[in-house]
């Protein structure tokens, strides 16, 4: 409770500095629109907002699902075959290489102005640093267990699943909580690009229209979204992961 009041707290001085920003701007709302408006122009367009954030939410989940899938995967079969990993690896950090902005055009043209191209996008932004993390957890399980293992005549892959997954979990558990935190990335960068729903399309449209509060809702939302979502699958993860050690006081 005293963790979530000290939060709360922090609220009222982001908005009052946000407050002071705008009347810094000139209070000009086509500049920088103050909490007041925004809050109008959120409770005036609510039903759009949560809509559209609808769509936006199931682009990042899916992408989120299918990403870390996708990378889970990938670490593993690294991890498994030494010549697929120097096969695949090479080509892991070069799919990170191109700017996502430019990959996102392509997607929109390969797989339209749906939502494929949407979770496309974000799979992509994910992909990388959960099998990043999961395979350097794989990769760093105790020499000991490992040696302990072979001369009991374990097979690898028993190795593997019974010795370096457990070990590598706290590694794949940090690799998912930075995927939770980009996954909005890659879903919103795809509506900008082409899209015709979402809160991305939405801040575009009042951007267009010049109705600057209502982007700014939009965002907001976007981000209060983004911070729910990590903080759910943080809490899952600390549930999940429970031996995890943490050196770092909770209890400020």
């Amino acid at each position: 409770m005293r963790t979530a009041l000290a939060r709360l707290s922090v609220l009222p001085v982001v908005l009052a500095l946000w407050q002071f920003a705008a009347w810094a701007a000139g209070g000009h709302s086509y500049i920088l629109p103050g909490p007041l408006l925004v809050a109008e122009a959120w409770v005036s367009r609510w039903d759009i907002l949560l809509r559209q954030a609808g769509t936006t939410a199931f682009e990042i989940l899916a992408g989120l699902v299918l990403g870390a899938a996708l990378g889970m995967g990938s670490a593993l079969t690294m991890a498994a075959s030494p010549r697929l990993r120097r096969t695949m690896l090479p080509i892991l950090v070069a799919s990170q290489a191109v700017p996502v902005f430019a990959l996102a055009p392509v997607l929109v043209l390969w797989l339209g102005y749906g939502l494929a191209s949407k979770i496309a996008m974000a799979v992509i932004v994910i992909y990388f640093p959960v099998s990043a993390a999961f395979l350097d957890g794989l990769r760093r399980a105790d020499p000991g267990w490992i040696e302990l293992a072979s001369t009991m005549n374990a097979r690898p892959t028993a190795i593997l699943f019974r010795l370096r997954l457990p070990a590598a979990l706290p590694a794949l558990a940090s690799g998912l909580r930075v995927a939770t935190a980009v996954a909005p990335i890659g879903a919103v960068i795809g509506e900008w690009v082409g899209s015709s729903a979402g809160l991305g399309y939405t801040m575009l449209q009042a951007n267009a229209r010049m109705q600057i509060p209502l982007m700014f809702a939009a965002l907001l939302t976007l981000a209060v979204f983004a911070v729910a979502l990590y903080l759910v699958v943080d809490a899952l993860l600390r549930r999940l992961i429970p031996w995890q050690s943490e050196s770092l006081p909770t209890n400020d």
